[in-house]
Formats: structure tokens, C-alpha cells, sequence
């Protein structure tokens, strides 16, 4: 992990991942293992958690290339960016 930030509704991440690993597999890996440390952690649960959720379904992710001081600055200050998007969007009728 490079960089991180918790939000009310969701989390950013930077991420580096080895060319080994997909993309696919390093989110639900992430969100397996913190919804278990979570749960044991904060839940008093010890065994299994069929059935249950933790985590949202799906993920958002993108390659960073030359972009990468840009997509740091809204893993670190995403309340702007957020902002930022609500203005661009036009509000519904």
C-alpha cells in the first residue's frame, strides 16, 4: 500500500501490485482478510462468517502511468475531489 484513506462510505487506496497478481484477486483478498481481522478484532467473533457482509460488492480500480502524483493527491485529499465531481454533476430534476 503507497497510500491510503478511510471516508465515511468507502476507502482509497494506491496500491502496487506485482505483475503476478490481477487486479481481480488483490481487492477480494483485501476485503476477505480486513472483513475477518474486523470482525475477530471488533465483533467478538472467533468462527466463520458464511452468509455475512462486510465489504460492498465491486470495486473501482485504474492503472497509474504518468498520472501518479495526480491520483495521489486524491487518495490523500478526496474530500476535494469529491467536491470537485459533485459540481461537475448535474443535479437530478
Amino acid at each position: 500500500m503507497i497510500e491510503g484513506h478511510l471516508m465515511v462510505e468507502h476507502v482509497h487506496l494506491l496500491l502496487s501490485i506485482p505483475p503476478k497478481d490481477s487486479v481481480a484477486q488483490v481487492p477480494g483478498f483485501l476485503k476477505g482478510k480486513t472483513a475477518i481481522h474486523i470482525a475477530r478484532a471488533y465483533g467478538g467473533r472467533r468462527r466463520s462468517f458464511v452468509g455475512q457482509q462486510f465489504w460492498a460488492r465491486g470495486y473501482w480500480a485504474s492503472i497509474v502511468g504518468r498520472d501518479e502524483v495526480a491520483v495521489r493527491r486524491c487518495v490523500q485529499e478526496p474530500e476535494k475531489e469529491d467536491q470537485r465531481l459533485d459540481q461537475l454533476t448535474p443535479m437530478p430534476l
